[in-house]
């Protein structure tokens, strides 16, 4: 500020040239003058209003000027209604007009860094602008994006005010922010981790997902299905789990049910007697009940036998008592009984769940084609490996739970007490698993706030470290006809759930989700596809702009968006602590 009440009101051209969105000046000021004035305001008095611009470049005495805004009645207005006048002159702003340009503080605002033109002026943005809509920070390995979510998160919960019903969902990619939210007098973290056994972090607890809560779409992805047509096996498997996850006495007329009717199907698939009764063994043998199984008494008028003696096959090799096993079959098919998907309102395993898909094969690989039956016998595999590898510790809940109970443990600690930052330290599974997970945390998180009878009651802020990779154009649209991240950026905001993406490579996240954000914090970037793909998909991003990203320094961002009156070079603080972003300190580790 005191360099503006130095120079301010001070003349230091005139207008020879007027372009497109910028004007060129003459400079009037010596040239040790000239090398203090870059990236300055400046203003144009004219007609009762005041337009601004920022100086963008200075060449000998030539300083170019890109026009951002007007001052109309002590209010900043941005965009230009009229440019100055040829030979109109040019000055620098007034302390009292940079407040107006840049906005001040309020007592619903958040600190976000200094401007380094103006001698560490101090930049607010209005908590509303920020958070109430998607954001992204974007910039190159080092440029300080880390270091700058921490800062900005620490910012807002280092108030006295701080937001204790806020609800930051961070998915920490490299396991970075454990020490990062750990403030002083106040308990606002709650740190899940993916490392599982004696390794575990202290103070942190297993990440695990209640099983009953998931549907067809994330059995989908956990899965890894490829194909539309692998849903309706999975769908019927999950009509089915119920089945196997409930006590027989309870639900032995639908189980008898559904076992006669495969029993139905393999009777008069037109196999061969041999493959018949060995299909029947087979499905007898793993999914009988008290009722129907091999030693269960037929009973005609004369005689009863068991039904394994009903299947022997005679001296022709014909299966002579077909008839009577189908009747057999049929005296237990109930007519109305429906099998619905799991509600969540009881638990299961995922052993249930594999019996379920057992038992779904079978009818499938019976009724349609070895085809389908292939296609299909992937996905039962790639559960079988998740029961039988370290993964399923995820998918172990002790308890049962509600999704609404769900998301309570979420953001409370053990003890009761609120928490504001949830970070999830995916780092100890692979990336296809980790996107997995976040995606299926995610949809958990926006299916909670649709169904919630308070619209936007509880406020959910979902951020994303490597957003590039889980944001993608992936295979999700073809297979489930969504992505669950385009869909919380072109919905979430009506009912609270708020998408941060924080990348360092924007081109690789959808045009989509980007095209969603209001908000951005763009560090240094240099990559020509990225730069391109920014000034492409986000709106009033000039070249000027662009030019800026690419020699921003450490800890250095342009600041635009909703929350800002007009795009800054913001100089974010230190965070303290800092999160584990660090790079290698090469010579000490090689000296």
């Amino acid at each position: 500020m005191q360099r503006i009440k130095e120079e301010g009101c001070k003349m230091i051209g005139k207008v020879i040239e007027i372009g497109r969105s910028t004007v060129t000046i003459e400079l009037t000021i010596d040239d040790n003058q000239k090398k203090d004035i870059i990236n300055f305001h400046v203003a144009f008095d004219t007609e009762g209003k005041t337009i601004i611009g920022e100086i963008s470049s200075i060449d000998k005495n030539i300083a170019e000027i890109l026009l951002v805004g007007e001052i109309i009645n002590n209010k900043f207005v941005p965009g230009i209604s009229k440019k100055p006048s040829y030979n109109a002159s040019c000055r620098i702003i007034k302390s009292e007009e940079l407040p107006i340009i840049v906005g001040n503080t309020n007592e619903k605002s958040v600190y976000i860094g200094t401007l380094p033109q103006y001698n560490g002026y101090k930049i607010f943005a209005k908590s509303n602008d920020l958070f109430s809509n998607h954001f992204a920070i974007l910039g190159n390995t080092g440029s300080g994006k880390s270091h700058g979510l921490t800062r900005l998160i620490q910012n807002l919960f280092m108030q006295e005010n701080y937001p204790k019903n806020a609800n930051f969902f961070l998915f920490d990619a490299y396991g970075e922010y454990n020490r990062a939210f750990i403030m002083p007098n106040r308990e606002v973290v709650k740190i899940y981790t993916t490392r599982t056994g004696e390794f575990q972090e202290a103070g942190t607890e297993l990440l695990k997902i209640p099983l009953w809560l998931l549907d067809v779409d994330d059995y989908a992805l956990l899965l890894g299905a490829t194909k539309a047509s692998q849903l309706p096996i999975i769908e019927k498997a999950l009509k089915l789990v119920s089945i196997f996850a409930k006590e027989e006495s309870e639900i032995i007329t639908y189980k008898n049910d559904i076992v006669a009717r495969a029993l139905i199907e393999l009777l008069y698939s037109g196999g061969t007697p041999s493959q018949i009764r060995d299909q029947i063994f087979a499905v007898l043998t793993q999914f009988s009940t008290k009722d129907l199984n091999l030693d269960s008494k037929v009973v005609v008028p004369g005689w009863t036998r068991p039904l394994r003696q009903c299947l022997i096959i005679d001296k022709d090799g014909k299966l002579p008592e077909m008839q009577l096993i189908g009747e057999y079959f049929n005296s237990f098919i109930k007519e109305g009984l429906e099998l619905s998907l799991p509600d969540g309102t009881y638990p299961y395993t995922l052993e249930n769940l594999n019996q379920a898909f057992d038992f779904a094969l079978i009818s499938e690989g019976i009724l349609k084609s070895n085809k389908v039956y292939d296609d299909n016998h992937v996905l039962k595999v790639r559960l079988e490996s998740l029961i039988n590898g370290d993964y399923k510790e995820y998918f172990n809940y002790e308890n049962y739970v509600t999704k609404e109970q769900f998301i309570h443990d979420l953001v409370h600690t053990r003890l009761g007490e609120k928490v504001q930052i949830i970070d999830f330290n995916i780092s100890y599974v692979d990336d296809r698993f980790a996107k997995v997970l976040v995606k299926i945390i995610s949809k958990q998180l926006f299916e909670f706030s649709l169904a919630l009878e308070s619209r936007s009651s509880f406020p959910v802020h979902i951020l994303l470290e490597e957003a590039h990779r889980y944001v993608q154009n992936d295979s999700d649209i073809d297979i489930l006809g969504y992505n669950i991240f385009e869909r919380i950026t072109k919905e979430g905001r009506k009912y609270g759930v708020i998408l941060g993406m924080i990348s360092q490579r924007p081109s690789e996240i959808s045009e989509t989700a980007i095209s969603q954000c209001t908000n951005f914090l763009v560090f240094r970037m240099q990559h020509p596809k990225d730069l391109v793909y920014i000034k492409e998909m986000v709106p009033n991003v000039t070249e000027e702009i662009v030019d800026k990203f690419k020699v921003l320094q450490p800890g250095n961002c342009m600041a635009f968006g909703v929350a800002f009156k007009l795009p800054l070079h913001i100089r974010l603080d230190m965070p303290n602590p800092t999160p584990l972003s660090q790079n290698i300190d090469v010579s000490t580790c090689w000296y």
